[in-house]
């Protein structure tokens, strides 16, 4: 019951103060003209959002620091070297995206840091996590507990974990394209890893990390009051790369990588279309998707948003609770 308490304390926690950031943020940002410039390669349906506020992300990036800090002078949770690591890249990839935003909004247009930069960027955070977590006693063995199989990947495991957070965070990156899409599949995913943390008791701070995942499920819950269509502010690569920064960390921290891919079968899914996309034009000049990632293409097809970010997210969902059930029962 004490679990389940403190994990609904973080939710609701995490939901008041990403209200209360939104209602503060979201009027400064228009000030700011901070404005989303659209691609008149997506659907012409688009066109509409041109200058809605970006950088949102930062309505649920404040509170779980505001509810950590908190609850960490209450004395009602420890900030373990777990949680400082996961801390330290939600933020590292949370500036990286609003370097890269503050660019596109500087220079009114969608470039913002070259593919390479942010690539060399996100790489090098990748790296300064690695070298914590080694230097913190963590181990480089990768687990299918399913199958009863243990890897001992050695030097490996490093290069493992730069492509997983990589991969996580550009996946999750380009999952956001509609209103609502990304926020609600995070918000998902980390109440999955919330429930796999707080099963992961002979982990230091794991009860940390589980809170700090509810914390951050409500703050997403508060961001989509003001991100569902039609959407007021959008998350930018501000909240979409820290968001898969965190997500990485968590899997790799629990040990609950395999997991990952099931839990964020989504994300999985859109990056797997756009890089099929590219193959297929490069290679062999042809296209097998209309446009991609894939909810471009039910776009394309004429599903409504609405309907294409259910349909989503119901996938989502299913996907994250089958992760659960895999990673701590299986």
């Amino acid at each position: 019951m004490l679990i389940l308490a403190k994990s609904i304390l973080g939710l609701t926690l995490g939901f008041v103060l990403a209200l209360i950031v939104g209602i503060l943020v979201i009027p400064v940002l228009k000030q700011l003209k901070a404005g989303q410039s659209v691609s008149r390669l997506i659907n012409k349906r688009h066109l509409k959002k041109e200058g809605t506020p970006t950088i949102g992300g930062l309505i649920f990036i404040i509170p779980p620091l505001i509810a950590i800090l908190l609850l960490a002078l209450k004395g009602s949770i420890v900030i373990s070297s777990n949680l400082a690591i996961v801390i330290f890249v939600f933020l590292a990839y949370g500036l990286l995206g609003f370097i890269d935003d503050y660019l596109k909004i500087r220079y009114h247009n969608n470039k913002g840091l070259s593919t390479l930069t942010k690539l060399v960027a996100q790489l090098f955070i990748a790296v300064v996590f690695y070298t914590i977590y080694k230097h913190n006693g963590g181990t480089t063995t990768l687990e299918v507990s399913l199958l009863g199989i243990k890897w001992e990947l050695g030097w490996f495991y490093g290069v493992f974990i730069l492509l997983l957070l990589v991969g996580t965070t550009n996946a999750v990156n380009i999952t956001d394209g509609l209103d609502g899409l990304c926020g609600g599949l995070s918000a998902m995913a980390f109440l999955a890893y919330g429930i796999i943390s707080w099963g992961s008791d002979w982990i230091v701070g794991y009860d940390g990390m589980a809170i700090f995942s509810f914390v951050l499920v409500g703050s997403l819950l508060g961001f989509l009051m003001f991100n569902t269509h039609p959407a007021r502010v959008f998350m930018g690569d501000t909240g979409s790369l820290a968001l898969g920064g965190a997500l990485a960390t968590i899997a790799i921290l629990t040990h609950h990588e395999i997991s990952l891919a099931l839990i964020g079968g989504v994300f999985v899914i859109e990056v797997l279309s756009s890089f099929i996309q590219i193959i297929a034009i490069r290679k062999f000049n042809t296209k097998v998707f209309l446009k991609a990632p894939i909810h471009h293409h039910f776009e394309e097809l004429g599903w409504s948003e609405q309907d294409i970010v259910k349909c989503f997210w119901v996938a989502g969902f299913l996907l994250a609770m089958f992760g659960v059930v895999y990673g701590v029962w299986l």
